[in-house]
């Protein structure tokens, strides 16, 4: 599609952590492409106690996105709604582009009828319930992943591409990489592997004794690297354990980068390891080969990280599909039923650069 000078305001809806936000990446380069003269603003959560919403962490100056509106998720006080619906009103958008996430069909119509409200006339995004859901593939026992749902339901204004890896661009600036290349400068010119071990979900924590277990054979087996662990301050401690076993160079920046700091370290890292996570999708963004302890709280391939290099460890048991974001099955088994052995077979084969998805069938 050809760029259109008509539009000069877009509301762009997308909620959720900075794995959300860099799964639609490509759908914010399409709506900069086809309104490169627009005013682009991002309505979107603020985390607590924060001046700025997750996404602005990714997005940072890119130029994807202007500015940003804030929404209280799942909010049903009439004054905030009601604030939200004038501020919408006073930036008077000529398109709402809806990348939600998957929601009840009445949430869906609810939002709809919302921007209506707001004075907005056009919607992108929003198709009939069923071709807003995830699709299956049975070939390959796979549900489609986020990005291609997100970019099939806004094709009317493009093909935002997202097999493309140039349209997963941060665009980082060269104080970014500075920072990052001045935070490993101790470990020198050699390959790095990059670990976050840390989840703030216990649904999706591998556990730190399994990742020190796996870091110490990586370590004996693929000498002259080094190991950065990388995540929220809060996972600091995690990682220092997590490498207790590592003895070639390494460094915690746990809590000191920030996130697109952290994605311009990734340009540098032989892999990935962790789980499920922000640090895995902006590995991912950068190509960067991901070897991942996957929960199988969400349905397989839905949040697999983008890109055919990686190599997903997915155990798939009777309680599958979950979205709990704390097990509630006695023994969390998928898991715990992932073995050091196998995380450090996945290792061998993206150090080989195999392709690969491997997942197991687990009766629990």
């Amino acid at each position: 599609m050809q760029p259109d000078p008509t539009v000069r305001r877009v509301l762009i809806h997308r909620l959720g952590s900075l794995g959300d936000t860099v799964v639609a990446l490509p759908c914010f380069h399409l709506i900069a492409r086809v309104f490169p003269n627009a005013e682009r603003r991002l309505l979107t959560n603020f985390p607590v106690h924060a001046k700025g919403p997750a996404s602005a962490a990714v997005l940072g100056n890119s130029g994807l996105v202007h500015g940003y509106m804030r929404y209280s998720a799942g909010t049903r006080d009439p004054l905030e709604l009601l604030r939200l619906v004038q501020e919408i009103r006073r930036f008077g958008p000529d398109l709402v582009v809806y990348l939600m996430h998957i929601r009840p069909w009445k949430a869906i119509r609810r939002d709809r009828m919302f921007f209506r409200l707001a004075g907005v006339r056009r919607i992108v995004g929003i198709a009939e319930e069923q071709e807003m859901k995830f699709r299956f593939d049975e070939a390959t026992g796979l549900f489609e992943r986020e990005p291609f749902r997100l970019a099939r339901l806004v094709a009317k204004l493009g093909d935002a591409d997202p097999a493309n890896l140039a349209n997963w661009d941060l665009m980082l600036s060269d104080g970014e990489r500075e920072t990052a290349s001045e935070a490993v400068r101790a470990l020198g010119d050699g390959p790095l592997i990059v670990c976050g071990p840390g989840t703030k979900m216990p649904a999706k924590d591998w556990g730190p004794e399994n990742w020190q277990a796996l870091l110490g054979r990586i370590d004996a087996k693929y000498p002259g690297h080094g190991l950065v662990l990388v995540g929220a301050k809060e996972e600091f401690g995690v990682a220092e354990h997590a490498a207790r076993l590592w003895r070639g160079p390494w460094v915690n920046l746990c809590g000191n980068l920030a996130p697109r700091e952290t994605a311009a370290l990734l340009e540098r890292a032989r892999i990935f390891l962790g789980p499920d996570s922000g640090p895995m999708h902006l590995a991912a963004s950068k190509g960067v080969p991901c070897v991942i302890a996957f929960s199988a709280a969400s349905p397989p391939g839905i949040w697999f990280p983008y890109g055919n290099n990686h190599q997903v460890v997915y155990h798939k048991t009777r309680c599958s599909g979950c979205y709990l974001e704390k097990c509630n099955v006695q023994g969390h088994p998928c898991l715990t039923s992932i073995s050091v052995e196998e995380m450090e077979a996945a290792v061998d084969r993206a150090m080989n650069g195999q392709d690969g998805i491997r997942t197991l069938t687990v009766v629990a």
